[in-house]
Protein backbone atom coordinates (compact mmCIF):
# COMPACT_ATOMS: atom_id res chain seq x y z
CA UNK A 1 0.00 0.00 0.00
CA UNK A 2 1.96 2.95 -1.18
CA UNK A 3 0.33 6.09 0.12
CA UNK A 4 -3.24 4.85 -0.27
CA UNK A 5 -5.59 4.11 2.55
CA UNK A 6 -7.19 5.96 5.39
CA UNK A 7 -5.20 7.71 8.06
CA UNK A 8 -6.22 7.09 11.67
CA UNK A 9 -8.31 10.23 12.02
CA UNK A 10 -10.11 9.62 8.73
CA UNK A 11 -10.89 6.05 9.70
CA UNK A 12 -12.09 7.03 13.18
CA UNK A 13 -14.39 9.71 11.72
CA UNK A 14 -15.75 7.41 9.01
CA UNK A 15 -16.49 4.61 11.48
CA UNK A 16 -17.76 6.83 14.31
CA UNK A 17 -15.13 5.81 16.86
CA UNK A 18 -12.25 7.63 18.50
CA UNK A 19 -8.52 7.18 17.98
CA UNK A 20 -8.09 5.37 21.30
CA UNK A 21 -10.63 2.77 20.11
CA UNK A 22 -8.51 2.08 17.03
CA UNK A 23 -5.37 1.57 19.11
CA UNK A 24 -7.24 -0.60 21.60
CA UNK A 25 -8.72 -2.80 18.89
CA UNK A 26 -5.25 -3.21 17.39
CA UNK A 27 -3.85 -4.28 20.78
CA UNK A 28 -6.73 -6.75 21.18
CA UNK A 29 -6.10 -8.18 17.72
CA UNK A 30 -9.47 -7.11 16.30
CA UNK A 31 -7.69 -4.90 13.77
CA UNK A 32 -4.49 -5.86 12.04
CA UNK A 33 -1.58 -3.47 12.31
CA UNK A 34 -1.88 -1.02 9.44
CA UNK A 35 0.69 -0.20 6.81
CA UNK A 36 2.70 2.99 7.30
CA UNK A 37 3.10 5.90 4.96
CA UNK A 38 6.62 7.11 4.13
CA UNK A 39 6.01 9.76 6.81
CA UNK A 40 5.10 7.13 9.40
CA UNK A 41 1.33 7.67 9.40
CA UNK A 42 -0.87 4.62 9.83
CA UNK A 43 -2.76 3.77 6.65
CA UNK A 44 -5.76 1.50 6.98
CA UNK A 45 -7.47 -0.29 4.09
CA UNK A 46 -10.91 1.21 3.30
CA UNK A 47 -12.70 -2.01 4.32
CA UNK A 48 -11.56 -1.37 7.91
CA UNK A 49 -14.51 1.06 8.17
CA UNK A 50 -16.88 -1.87 7.61
CA UNK A 51 -15.01 -4.03 10.10
CA UNK A 52 -15.25 -1.32 12.77
CA UNK A 53 -18.97 -0.92 12.12
CA UNK A 54 -19.41 -4.69 12.46
CA UNK A 55 -17.56 -4.68 15.79
CA UNK A 56 -19.59 -1.76 17.16
CA UNK A 57 -22.88 -3.30 15.99
CA UNK A 58 -22.02 -6.64 17.60
CA UNK A 59 -21.24 -4.81 20.84
CA UNK A 60 -24.60 -3.02 20.71
CA UNK A 61 -26.22 -6.45 20.31
CA UNK A 62 -24.62 -7.47 23.61
CA UNK A 63 -21.54 -9.35 22.43
CA UNK A 64 -18.34 -8.76 24.41
CA UNK A 65 -15.13 -7.95 22.57
CA UNK A 66 -13.91 -11.50 23.24
CA UNK A 67 -17.10 -12.84 21.67
CA UNK A 68 -16.69 -10.45 18.73
CA UNK A 69 -13.13 -11.68 18.22
CA UNK A 70 -14.40 -15.28 18.24
CA UNK A 71 -17.13 -14.40 15.72
CA UNK A 72 -14.64 -12.70 13.42
CA UNK A 73 -12.28 -15.68 13.65
CA UNK A 74 -15.16 -18.07 12.92
CA UNK A 75 -16.08 -15.97 9.88
CA UNK A 76 -12.53 -16.15 8.58
CA UNK A 77 -12.60 -19.93 8.87
CA UNK A 78 -15.91 -20.05 7.01
CA UNK A 79 -14.52 -17.98 4.16
CA UNK A 80 -11.54 -20.30 3.90
CA UNK A 81 -13.81 -23.21 2.96
CA UNK A 82 -14.54 -24.68 6.38
CA UNK A 83 -18.27 -24.64 7.20
CA UNK A 84 -18.92 -23.05 10.57
CA UNK A 85 -22.18 -22.24 12.27
CA UNK A 86 -20.45 -19.98 14.80
CA UNK A 87 -22.67 -16.96 14.27
CA UNK A 88 -25.89 -18.98 14.39
CA UNK A 89 -24.92 -20.78 17.59
CA UNK A 90 -23.57 -17.67 19.26
CA UNK A 91 -26.56 -15.56 18.23
CA UNK A 92 -28.93 -18.16 19.68
CA UNK A 93 -26.96 -18.24 22.95
CA UNK A 94 -26.90 -14.44 23.12
CA UNK A 95 -30.63 -14.29 22.42
CA UNK A 96 -31.32 -16.72 25.28
CA UNK A 97 -29.14 -14.59 27.55
CA UNK A 98 -30.96 -11.40 26.53
CA UNK A 99 -34.36 -13.04 27.00
CA UNK A 100 -33.36 -14.12 30.52
CA UNK A 101 -32.23 -10.57 31.31
CA UNK A 102 -35.54 -9.22 30.00
CA UNK A 103 -37.43 -11.68 32.22
CA UNK A 104 -35.31 -10.67 35.23
CA UNK A 105 -35.85 -6.97 34.50
CA UNK A 106 -39.60 -7.56 34.15
CA UNK A 107 -39.69 -9.09 37.65
CA UNK A 108 -37.67 -6.17 39.02
CA UNK A 109 -39.94 -3.64 37.31
CA UNK A 110 -43.09 -5.29 38.59
CA UNK A 111 -41.70 -5.54 42.13
CA UNK A 112 -40.69 -1.88 42.14
CA UNK A 113 -44.10 -0.85 40.85
CA UNK A 114 -45.74 -2.88 43.63
CA UNK A 115 -43.47 -1.24 46.23
CA UNK A 116 -44.40 2.20 44.93
CA UNK A 117 -48.10 1.34 44.91
CA UNK A 118 -47.89 -0.05 48.46
CA UNK A 119 -46.25 3.16 49.63
CA UNK A 120 -43.07 1.48 50.88
CA UNK A 121 -40.90 4.24 52.28
CA UNK A 122 -38.68 2.62 54.89
CA UNK A 123 -36.75 -0.56 54.09
CA UNK A 124 -36.54 -1.72 57.71
CA UNK A 125 -40.23 -1.13 58.42
CA UNK A 126 -41.19 -2.61 55.08
CA UNK A 127 -39.08 -5.73 55.62
CA UNK A 128 -40.88 -6.54 58.84
CA UNK A 129 -44.35 -6.04 57.32
CA UNK A 130 -46.31 -9.04 56.04
CA UNK A 131 -47.83 -6.99 53.22
CA UNK A 132 -44.56 -5.64 51.84
CA UNK A 133 -44.24 -6.50 48.14
CA UNK A 134 -40.44 -6.53 48.28
CA UNK A 135 -39.03 -10.07 48.43
CA UNK A 136 -37.27 -9.69 51.81
CA UNK A 137 -39.02 -12.69 53.33
CA UNK A 138 -38.40 -14.82 50.24
CA UNK A 139 -34.69 -13.96 50.23
CA UNK A 140 -34.37 -14.63 53.96
CA UNK A 141 -36.16 -17.96 53.52
CA UNK A 142 -33.81 -18.97 50.69
CA UNK A 143 -30.78 -18.09 52.80
CA UNK A 144 -32.19 -20.03 55.76
CA UNK A 145 -32.86 -23.09 53.56
CA UNK A 146 -29.35 -22.89 52.14
CA UNK A 147 -27.84 -22.73 55.61
CA UNK A 148 -29.94 -25.70 56.77
CA UNK A 149 -28.82 -27.73 53.77
CA UNK A 150 -25.18 -26.91 54.39
CA UNK A 151 -25.43 -27.69 58.12
CA UNK A 152 -27.15 -31.03 57.54
CA UNK A 153 -24.62 -32.03 54.90
CA UNK A 154 -27.12 -32.18 52.07
CA UNK A 155 -25.20 -33.86 49.20
CA UNK A 156 -26.93 -31.63 46.66
CA UNK A 157 -25.67 -28.49 48.44
CA UNK A 158 -22.23 -29.62 49.55
CA UNK A 159 -19.35 -28.37 47.43
CA UNK A 160 -17.36 -31.08 45.63
CA UNK A 161 -14.30 -32.32 47.49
Amino acid sequence: MSGSGLRSGQLADAAGVNLQTLRYYERRGLLTSPQRSPGGHRLYPPDTVTLLRIIKTAQRLGFTLNEVADLLAAGQHQHSGRPDTGLQARAKAKLAEVEQKVADLTVIRDTLRAAISAGCDDLVACASSNCCPLPFAELAERKERACRHLLTGCPACSPPA
